[in-house]
C-alpha cells in the first residue's frame, strides 16, 4: 500500500529538483532557544521564497542572509551540494515559508550585495539560527561585526555536535586536526588541536601546531585582532600547550593558516 506523502517529503522532492521553494502555509515550529538579547529589532515581513537554508526572500523584495551561521550549501556553479543541504533547506521552508518573520541585527545590517545580515525570528517566536544549530543543520560562522551572541551560538553547536545531530554525523563536517588541513585549503573549517608554540612577531600573534612553521598549521592574529582577543580576556601568547578550537577559511601561507579576526573564532578548551 503506497504511503501518503507528507509536507516534508513534498518539500524535499521540490528541493531536489533545484531552485527556490515558493510555497505557503509553513508549519510553525516550537520556539526553542531564545535569540541573544543584545540584538536590535528591524524589519518584519512575510517569507516569499527560500533560496537555501541560510538565504530567504521577503515579499518586500529584501533578501536575507542568516547572520552568525553557515548551513549546508546547495549545488552551485557546477559544485555538488554539501551533505544534508536538501534536508536543511526543507527544515527552513517548513518553519518560515509563507509566514511573517522579524529581523534582528548585530552591528552590520547589510553585506556588500545589500542582503540583510540578520537573525530571523518567526511570529511564533522561533529563532531560526538557534533552531538550525540545535537540530544540527548549521555551524557557527561569524565576522567581527556579526558576532553578537556568539557564546549562545557556540553552546548550541557544541551540544548538537556532542550528540551527533544532523551534519555532525557526516564526515564532511568533522572537526579537523591540524595535521590534515593541507587537504582543506580554500575551504572554511573548524580545527582543533594543542598549541605547540604561541609566538609574537612584530605585533602579530601566531599559534603554531607543529615545530616547522613553514609547513605546519597555524592560527594568525594581526595586531588589531590580537588586541580584541586581549580585551575579551584571551592573551594569545599565553596559549602554548593549551588545546584550542578555531574556525575560519584555510589558506596556504607557508603551511595551512586561518586568520583570526575576532574572539568568537577561537575557543580555549579544558583538557
Amino acid at each position: 500500500m503506497p504511503t501518503r506523502p507528507t509536507r516534508r517529503s513534498l518539500l524535499r522532492t521540490a528541493l531536489a529538483a533545484g531552485g527556490a521553494v515558493l510555497l505557503s502555509g509553513a508549519k510553525p515550529a516550537r520556539p526553542g532557544p531564545a535569540p541573544p538579547g543584545a540584538l536590535t529589532s528591524g524589519e518584519s515581513g512575510r517569507v516569499a521564497a527560500v533560496l537555501s537554508a541560510d538565504t530567504l526572500d521577503l515579499e518586500s523584495g529584501l533578501r536575507v542572509r542568516l547572520a552568525g551561521i553557515q548551513t549546508p550549501a546547495p549545488a552551485r556553479d557546477g559544485a555538488p551540494a554539501w551533505p544534508l543541504a536538501t534536508e536543511a533547506m526543507a527544515e527552513v521552508a517548513e518553519i518560515c515559508l509563507g509566514r511573517t518573520v522579524t529581523l534582528q541585527y548585530a552591528e552590520d545590517r547589510r553585506d556588500r550585495w545589500q542582503r540583510a545580515l540578520a537573525h530571523v525570528v518567526t511570529e511564533e517566536g522561533t529563532w531560526l539560527q538557534g533552531h538550525l544549530l540545535q537540530r544540527g543543520f548549521a555551524r557557527v560562522y561569524t565576522w567581527p561585526r556579526t558576532s553578537t551572541g556568539a557564546r549562545t551560538l557556540l553552546d548550541l553547536e557544541r551540544t548538537a555536535r556532542a550528540n551527533r545531530r544532523g551534519i555532525w554525523a557526516e564526515r564532511f563536517y568533522r572537526v579537523r586536526n591540524p595535521a590534515e588541513t593541507w587537504g582543506d585549503l580554500d575551504s572554511w573549517q573548524i580545527v582543533e588541536g594543542r598549541v605547540v608554540e604561541a609566538a609574537l612577531v612584530r605585533g602579530t600573534a601566531y599559534l603554531n601546531f607543529g615545530l616547522d612553521w613553514r609547513d605546519d598549521f597555524t592560527f594568525r592574529a594581526e595586531s588589531d585582532a590580537r588586541r580584541a582577543f586581549k580585551k575579551a580576556g584571551i592573551e594569545l601568547t599565553d596559549l602554548t600547550g593549551l588545546r584550542v578550537r578555531g574556525r575560519g577559511w584555510v589558506y596556504p601561507t607557508n603551511g595551512p593558516m586561518i586568520d583570526l579576526t575576532h574572539p568568537a573564532q577561537l575557543e580555549v578548551l579544558e583538557d
